[in-house]
């Protein structure tokens, strides 16, 4: 069943609606249909821009359907709920523009099962979002906040300008997918996620959210072909997730740490990321196990470029490249110093603070700024071999010695290459 649904609209469009009103009056209005009607099998329903949303979202049978949002502006100041399975929101592409005027704190978009809040395990299945833009303001709350959702499939949107997360995952527990939008300048993280299992995010674009995405409780992460910039906060944080991938990603300028595995973190991969020019580090093991750390590329990061910490331990640290902005023939793009601290030319290593069972190997270190590979006293079980260490301590004195590791504790240093 397609339904034509257009409402009336605001006093300032009167006479623009009146001009369309006989060929309004020979479509079906949602006024018309009774409930009996919609009933059965999905349906489609067309709106119009400035028509009331809710009341079409509401229209839809318990069998689902599709609403499709036509080009123009739909102003909401309060949230929209989709309660319904099987039910696609699907718009013109950026010109379609869902704007969230609320400033309580209130999301623009609620999609969750009707009966939640007296029954937190209630789990609608396959709601989509695609192709519009959907934006905010900064007293505003989520632009996506998702409760309960099995196979969330959310593709093509403009995400931005939201007061908290602009897209929220909360027990969408079964196969949630983010592909091909764009999720910028949300005050909070531009994906949130909890309590999620065989996480898809891929080919997003992120720019100048808090947090790029916060990935935490989960199962399964993949997060692969993104790109992300200049965020206020840290690239990507997961907390409490096993057996994830994070590969292909460019992960450039935060403010704080690149990437940041945290809360017994365990079985995660992490390669072929590019990682430039992260201002508090690049990637922070606090508290990892058997993870792997390869085929990164490491250029610019302040601080350190991988960290591992004191709770971490059993990790693969290889094949990587850490480099400054060396570009051939004893040149550097950057400078040595400059009053902007993101304008200096920067190489970091790798830095072990009680840490155990660390394999560091395989490496090349390049225009480092103080020790390649630096471990505390009171790391153990440390082996570093087979790296290649060249144009170290540029901001240290000629002794800083390229690798600096306790010869106690059970550590091996062997067939490393420093000149």
């Amino acid at each position: 069943m397609k339904i034509r649904f257009k409402l009336p609209l605001s006093r300032s469009r009167v006479v623009s609606t009146l001009a369309a009103l006989s060929l309004t009056c020979s479509l079906w209005s949602a006024n018309s249909q009774s409930a009996d009607a919609l009933e059965g099998p999905p349906v489609v329903i067309e709106v119009a821009a400035g028509a009331n949303l809710q009341e079409a979202i509401d229209r839809l049978p318990e069998s689902g359907g599709m609403i499709r949002l036509a080009a123009g502006n739909f102003e909401i100041d309060h949230p929209l709920i989709v309660s319904t399975p099987e039910t696609r929101l699907e718009g013109a592409g950026a010109s379609t523009h869902l704007h969230n005027v609320n400033e309580n704190g209130e999301p623009a978009l609620i999609l969750r099962p009707k009966d939640r809040e007296s029954d937190p395990k209630s789990r609608l299945w396959r709601v989509q979002l695609g192709n519009f833009r959907l934006s905010g303001n900064e007293k505003s709350g989520a632009g996506v906040l998702a409760e309960g959702i099995n196979e969330i499939f959310i593709h093509g949107l403009s995400v931005d300008h939201h007061g908290g997360h602009g897209i929220s995952l909360i027990e969408c527990y079964e196969d949630p997918r983010i592909a091909d939008s764009i999720i910028t300048y949300n005050k909070d993280a531009g994906v949130f996620i909890q309590a999620g299992h065989d996480i898809v995010v891929n080919g997003n674009h992120f720019e100048e959210n808090q947090d790029a995405l916060r990935c935490v409780d989960s199962f399964n992460l993949c997060m692969n072909g993104n790109n992300l910039d200049d965020h206020l906060g840290n690239g990507v944080v997961i907390e409490n997730t096993y057996g994830s991938v994070l590969s292909g990603n460019m992960i450039e300028e935060c403010e704080g740490t690149a990437i940041i595995l945290d809360r017994d973190c365990y079985g995660i991969t992490l390669s072929a990321n590019v990682i430039a020019h992260d201002m508090k580090g690049g990637i922070d093991l606090r508290d990892a196990h058997g993870c792997s750390i390869s085929a990164n590329t490491f250029t610019l990061c302040h601080e350190f470029s991988v960290r591992v910490g004191g709770a971490s331990g059993r990790l693969a640290i290889t094949g990587n490249s850490f480099s400054n902005s060396h570009i051939g023939d004893g040149q550097e793009k950057r400078v040595l110093e400059h009053e902007k601290l993101i304008q200096i030319d920067m190489g970091t290593g790798v830095i072990i603070e009680g840490g155990d069972h660390v394999n560091v190997s395989g490496n090349t270190f390049s225009g480092i700024s103080m020790e390649a590979i630096f471990a505390d006293e009171k790391s153990k079980s440390i082996l570093v071999t087979g790296n290649l260490i060249t144009d170290w301590h540029r901001h240290g004195d000629d002794d800083t010695p390229a690798i600096k590791v306790p010869s106690s504790n059970g550590n091996v240093m062997a067939n490393n290459l420093a000149d």
